[in-house]
């Protein structure tokens, strides 16, 4: 199986590809376009990174879009290994890790050590989502307007 380790190998197919898009997604920003311009091209690639999806993926990864549009304007669209993100000054708060990018079950909303969710000694960082209903919605609502402070 393509995605398998092998005892020589250390990383999986789908584990490389996220390395080469994030080598390609860094090779992008160092072209030297800066301000709106860039900006708008790291949106435009979190666009077609969220159209590329399908199924569950596309779904969620599109609701959530929509939700850090609304509740944290502030946050840029980009990607990050790949997937739809948001970023606060250039740090990634939050991505849509798709279930399609690994063959998991699950897809996951994650949120990064710059994200502003800190409670006390524990508390968590990536959710499974298989859809957004209303009370998905809610909650993911809450976190990334906390998350992006």
């Amino acid at each position: 199986m393509a995605d398998e380790r092998g005892s020589d190998e250390g990383l999986s197919t789908a584990e490389r590809d996220a390395i080469k898009q994030r080598s390609a997604e860094l090779r992008e920003q160092a072209k030297g376009a800066k301000g709106s311009a860039k900006k708008e091209r790291e949106a435009q690639a979190c666009l077609d990174a969220i159209d590329a999806l399908t199924g569950a993926d596309r779904a969620v990864a599109e609701r959530l879009h929509a939700i850090v549009a609304e509740e944290a304007p502030h946050l840029d669209a980009k990607t990050w290994y790949g997937f739809p993100s948001y970023a606060r000054d250039g740090k990634v708060v939050v991505f849509y890790q798709p279930a399609s990018k690994f063959g998991t079950r699950y897809g996951t909303v994650g949120f990064s050590e710059d994200a502003r969710l800190d409670d006390g000694v524990l508390w968590p960082t990536s959710f499974a989502v298989l859809e957004v209903d209303d009370e998905v919605d809610r909650t993911l609502r809450d976190l990334v307007r906390r998350a992006a402070g």
